[in-house]
């Protein structure tokens, strides 16, 4: 699956999560609000979806309803695969450090990560320490 220009990613997220049919509206209440986008270019945007196979498109009267036809999870999983491996050289370490370089975690944060590596531990086995995080 190709990865989707940044425009066309933002439409597919709101959609995504709107989990259910949306409208052109819809979408432009949703979308970042210091963008100024014309609802022409957003149709565009759409109709570029919808021929990539992201979207459908259902018309009820005279409004166009779009619904998801790819799923989310499986998108951002070989989206962010394609992103470690070709920015960070496939090193989680790096791209922890890139994000939060300098900045410091919330414990929360922190809680959530600290969960993830050991429910990863627990289904990989022990790793060597080299391969910590």
């Amino acid at each position: 699956m190709k990865k989707l220009p940044e425009a066309e990613q933002e439409l597919m997220m709101i959609i995504w999560d709107a989990r259910r049919p949306v409208t052109r509206n819809e979408i432009e209440e949703k979308m970042c609000s210091d963008r100024n986008v014309m609802p022409s270019t957003v149709l565009t945007l759409l109709s570029r979806l919808e021929e990539r196979g992201f979207v459908i498109k259902e018309k009820r009267g005279k409004i166009n309803y779009y619904t998801a036809v790819r799923e989310k999870g499986p998108y951002l999983k070989e989206t962010g695969k394609k992103v470690l491996k070709n920015l960070f050289g496939n090193s989680l370490s790096v791209f922890a450090a890139a994000l939060y370089g300098g900045e410091k975690l919330s414990d929360a944060e922190i809680d959530k990560l600290q969960s993830f590596l050991d429910e990863q531990r627990g289904a990989k086995g022990p790793e060597e320490p080299e391969n910590k995080l």
